[in-house]
């Protein structure tokens, strides 16, 4: 009788890349967190809420690899070697990253190295921060009459610098969210206040969805200085647009504008 891998006690190499959402561990996909509770081992990083990893088997080895801007205990390189070797060696692996694996998440780049061993790879989307932030604040990236599309770009490159589709993003009317920019921040204020738009309502969100959430509301002028006052930290995000006038902190800042105009 000829016994199969299985039989023998071989696991077929497998991997998946799961999309932990913004931090909150329970806005996890239900796909996502099915396939923790298969997974043999577990590469997780920095922006992974570690509570996740309790939907996990006992037996499967949880591995952190880091990846924060600016503070990377792994490699990309070396992460796509160990995403590769532990499928190998124990079977089904999951990738598991903070937001969504696609949105500046650097997954197309674990998949392709993945194939090229032949090895089964499927992508589970995640919530991107970028968009659930924002709506869990109540700030629309859409809105009739305010926003008819939004960017979602980086503030800052592998190289260390600003994103050049920052220049283009901000001569449009679109809501404009920023991802790792907090850095940057002077810099893209003085980018939209070249523009003109000094008075473009701007929030600044750190660990949306997390106990540990806070958010800054202001105006391109004053978010600089909001930002020093509320200790708003990485990792966060930034929203330039008219929607997020709709944040109720927004309100008083509209009452003030008003009320100046009156009395001009």
């Amino acid at each position: 009788m000829i016994l199969t891998n299985t039989q023998l006690g071989f696991k077929e190499p497998k991997i998946t890349l799961v999309g932990a959402g913004p931090g909150d561990p329970e806005l996890i996909t239900l796909k996502g967190a099915n396939a923790l509770k298969t997974a043999d081992v577990i590469l997780y990083d920095a922006l992974v809420n570690e509570a996740l990893l309790t939907y996990a088997s006992p037996t499967a080895i949880k591995i952190y690899v880091g990846k924060r801007s600016g503070a990377h205990s792994y490699s990309q390189e070396a992460v796509n070697k160990l995403m590769v070797d532990y499928a190998l060696n124990y079977g089904h692996v999951v990738r598991l990253k903070g937001g969504d694996p696609f949105v500046f998440g650097r997954g197309y780049e674990e998949v392709d190295f993945a194939l090229n061993y032949n090895i089964p790879t499927q992508v589970i989307p995640g919530l991107s921060s970028s968009i659930s932030v924002p709506g869990l604040q109540q700030i629309p990236v859409t809105h009739r009459g305010l926003s008819e599309s939004f960017w979602v770009v980086t503030g800052t490159t592998a190289s260390g610098e600003m994103s050049n589709d920052l220049y283009e993003a901000v001569r449009t009317k679109a809501t404009v969210v920023v991802l790792m920019g907090l850095g940057k921040l002077a810099e893209i204020v003085k980018l939209f206040q070249n523009e003109g738009k000094y008075k473009l309502p701007v929030a600044a969100i750190q660990s949306g969805s997390t106990e540990d959430e806070k958010i800054a509301v202001g105006i391109v002028d004053t978010i600089e200085e909001l930002v020093i006052e509320k200790n708003i930290q990485a990792p966060a995000l930034l929203i330039f647009g008219e929607v997020v006038s709709l944040h109720p902190s927004f309100q008083p800042i509209k009452n003030f504008y008003r009320t100046l105009q009156e009395e001009q």
